[in-house]
């Protein structure tokens, strides 16, 4: 980052402390920040040399907050809120719901005063975009939030992104976006490896990017994120639909889906029954396009996906362990998968990467494929990078460098070239080992849960990891082991 970038993350951020203290977390802090934010760069628009018309009332527009202050401010702000919330277009979308948690009038005074300080508009996208995905960051980290179920890590994002490969004037899609990090690595890696013309850049802008996110907090955060990435426009259509993705077909198809679906295994929703109690019922979803009905919701998400794919799409979907070697609807699930698509690779991930715990997850890359009789799948191409690898959030996190053996390995500019670096007799610690389509279909429940190296620390004491990591893993499977047990009781409270 830049002095200048650095010194305006600092005042941003020297507010956090002060509202926990009184309250306010940083996701309550950082919704905020988006209405106010949001209000500022509409005002700097309305200004020479922009000029545009905007759909802010005057009454409720930047100036009607910098010019009060103490209880008359707080009572504004909330009505302002409100009013704004039943507008059309992004205004209304950003403000969805929208209430202010900020109680303290000085506090929230000095947080406008800050805002205005700054010209928004003159700063570059990154400087802008470093800023909220700084706090975004920082609201994934706090436990209590939540919010680190919709934070997948960066530095994976990018290398999925890397190995896709995404070109110019082809749409994108993730049907569970989150805050809109796929969207935001993929705008870069456009814009850096391509000298893009003008209608290009506009597409880019406008025609690219589609989601879904149903939590409203979450959404409005993946819309300012991307505003302020320069993705959309103030007064543009928005492209993240509130919807849920899995209750009916999407109504166009994509070039490329980049997804992390939520972790939760059980679609569920909750009613309150004759006797006044309230009750919950897993939701199944009937689709005629899907091969299998399922409460899973990992499984319903793997079979939308494949429905949102043009015939030449590309996906790359990190998912749980389960989907991998689940049986029955799983692998029914798991065979058509096969079939219809080049399912080509999958990145088996270590523990202690995600914010949220008791995940074990992996990368799986398909191409989608016209209808055939014969399977489309012929190898699948397996980099673990799971076994004898230990990360923990703060003192050894994932970052890109350790994943650029796997973006070489799958070798983007040519997949169909690519060279094992497992070796039975030569190099039995290799990571990256291809599976003949016969061989998986022969595997118990054509299972793709598939690993090949010894785990060091069982046959050599000296070889065991710091405590630290020993303790973050045996965290990672009770809370693994929790998930199961919560899935197990909440099924058999339903019977």
């Amino acid at each position: 980052m830049t002095q200048n970038t650095s010194s305006i993350v600092s005042k941003v951020w020297s507010f956090c402390n002060p509202l926990r203290d009184v309250g306010v977390s940083y996701g309550d802090y950082l919704e905020q920040l988006t209405y106010l934010l949001f209000l500022k760069m509409a005002d700097e628009y309305s200004k020479p040399p922009h000029n545009r018309q905007l759909n802010i009332p005057t009454e409720y527009n930047w100036e009607s907050l910098t010019s009060i202050k103490g209880a008359a401010l707080e009572l504004h702000y909330a009505t302002l809120l409100r009013e704004l919330s039943t507008q059309k277009g992004i205004l209304g979308q950003i403000f969805t719901k929208s209430q202010n948690k900020i109680q303290d009038p000085a506090m929230l005074a000095k947080i406008i005063d800050m805002i205005d300080s700054e010209q928004w508009l003159v700063m570059g996208a990154d400087v802008k975009g470093d800023i909220y995905e700084k706090l975004l960051e920082q609201n994934a980290q706090d436990v209590k939030s939540g919010a680190g179920q919709y934070f997948t890590p960066r530095p994976l994002i990018r290398a999925m992104v890397e190995c896709i490969q995404p070109q110019p004037m082809k749409t994108i899609a993730d049907p569970a976006c989150g805050t809109g990090g796929f969207f935001l690595a993929a705008y870069d890696f456009l814009v850096a490896n391509n000298k893009l013309d003008k209608d290009q850049n506009i597409f880019l802008k406008h025609s690219t990017f589609f989601g879904n996110e149903i939590v409203a907090g979450t959404r409005r955060l993946a819309l300012m994120n991307l505003f302020l990435h320069n993705i959309g426009d103030i007064d543009s259509d928005n492209f993240i639909s509130p919807a849920d993705a899995l209750i009916a077909a999407s109504p166009t198809t994509y070039d490329y889906i980049l997804a992390n679906p939520p972790f939760g295994k059980k679609s569920s929703q909750t009613f309150t029954n004759d006797d006044g109690e309230q009750e919950r019922d897993d939701l199944t979803y009937n689709r005629q396009d899907f091969w299998a009905t399922t409460s899973n919701k990992q499984l319903n998400f793997v079979q939308h996906i494949r429905t949102m794919l043009k015939t030449t799409g590309m996906a790359a979907v990190v998912l749980p362990d389960n989907v991998l070697f689940e049986g029955g609807v799983g692998e029914t699930i798991r065979k058509k998968l096969l079939e219809t698509t080049d399912l080509h690779t999958i990145l088996r991930l270590p523990t202690g990467i995600f914010y949220a715990h008791g995940v074990k997850a992996n990368v799986v890359f398909f191409d989608n494929k016209p209808a055939s009789k014969d399977p489309w799948t012929k190898e699948v191409w397996v980099y673990d990078y799971r076994t004898n690898i230990h990360h923990t959030l703060k003192k050894n996190p994932l970052n890109l460098e350790v994943l650029k053996d796997f973006v070489a390995c799958y070798n983007p500019s040519n997949r169909f070239k690519r060279k094992e670096t497992f070796n039975a007799e030569t190099n039995p610690e290799g990571r990256w080992r291809k599976f003949t389509y016969e061989k998986i279909i022969a595997r118990d429940k054509t299972s793709l849960d598939i690993s090949w190296l010894k785990d060091k620390s069982l046959a050599d004491l000296d070889n065991l990891p710091d405590p630290d990591i020993i303790a973050e893993d045996i965290i990672e499977n009770l809370e693994a082991g929790l998930e199961s047990f919560r899935g197990i009781m909440a099924s058999l409270s339903m019977k």
